[in-house]
């Protein structure tokens, strides 16, 4: 559990981005519940925190809890708090999150982790405001907004049956989605160079030089299958590899495990002498394939930067200069 004390800043220009804070700007004024949901690393947290600090109940406490971190009666004890004597090791009276974030916000993070019966618990309190201590007979009356996350497809564990669905009709008055990075181009760079300040600050570094071309174009075309949270941490790793601090990064350290003697389970069956290899198809139009393959990347890299000719030339690692030409040369459309 965690007290947050103030907003943290959040850098993004993308059209898909700049919607979804628009979204957080016109759901944060009420007191209904939502839920913030997204790939992993995409920044939900930042984006719950924004739901409070944007709201009339900013400058009362949010609380935030990982769901995922705590066996069900630890849970409950947290949230709900407990009396004196209410279980082994009980020796005081215990104030839940609930009560600490009355008038104003409680962030429950991963929330689909939490088991059928607190689901329970946790709708009686958001339809009635009301709780009680672990062990106590007294209903105590809370006023809190509730703000969820998760990762998960919570529809999908409904009709499992592994999340109760009356309780997600009520966590789910307002719904955000937060884009996955591979879908703001626009903001790759940004983040990128603000990680990288942040990283030469912390190792007193006099400035940041920068990155290569070459890094850029890979920053751009890589997929982030963890999103922020993954470029976060291939940043501040690639600088702090740098040899020289007064030139720009030209080496991405995108993988920690990466070694000539690391063990590869999956290379290994294929290096198999049973690996079986498949030969491609021929006979074959050497020359056709090759255009067609051209071809197709090109457009791809056009629909991917949304028909922005420079980020596409740098997804395809070209100068602006040879994307154009290739464009005049197989008579390709540079607008949707």
């Amino acid at each position: 559990m965690s007290l947050v004390s103030q907003a943290q800043p959040i850098i993004g220009e993308a059209p898909l981005f700049l919607e979804m804070l628009e979204h957080v700007s016109r759901a944060a004024p009420l007191s209904k519940p939502v839920l913030v949901v997204g790939e992993r690393g995409t920044g939900k947290e930042l984006i719950a925190s924004r739901l409070h600090f944007l709201s009339g109940r900013w400058d009362q406490n949010v609380v935030k809890v990982n769901c995922a971190a705590l066996t069900e009666s630890i849970l409950e004890s947290e949230l709900f708090g407990h009396e004196a004597g209410a279980f082994t090791g009980a020796s005081k009276t215990h104030i839940g999150h609930f009560e600490r974030a009355d008038g104003g916000t409680l962030i429950l993070d991963e929330i689909a982790t939490i088991s059928l019966r607190m689901q329970e618990k946790i709708l009686r309190t958001i339809e009635y405001g009301e709780v009680q201590r672990v062990g106590g007979s007294e209903t105590l009356h809370v006023d809190v907004r509730i703000v969820g996350s998760t990762n998960a497809d919570l529809q999908q564990l409904a009709n499992e049956g592994r999340f109760r669905k009356d309780l997600l009709d009520r966590l789910a008055f307002d719904v955000i989605t937060v884009p996955p990075l591979r879908e703001r181009l626009e903001d790759i760079m940004p983040l990128a160079h603000a990680f990288a300040i942040n990283m030469a600050s912390e190792l007193k570094w006099s400035y940041f030089p920068g990155f290569s071309p070459r890094i850029s174009s890979s920053l751009l075309r890589n997929r982030w299958p963890g999103n922020v949270r993954e470029l976060k941490n291939t940043i501040e790793r690639s600088v702090y590899r740098s040899a020289d601090p007064d030139q720009p990064i030209t080496t991405l350290a995108l993988d920690p495990f990466d070694s000539p003697f690391r063990i590869d389970e999956a290379q290994a069956a294929k290096d198999s002498p049973t690996a079986v290899r498949r030969a491609p198809l021929l006979p074959a139009d050497l020359a056709q394939r090759l255009v067609d393959t051209e071809v197709s990347l090109l457009n791809a890299a056009l629909e991917k930067a949304r028909y922005n000719q420079r980020m596409a030339a740098d997804l395809l690692g070209l100068s602006y200069h040879q994307f154009r030409g290739k464009l005049r040369k197989f008579n390709i459309r540079s607008k949707p």
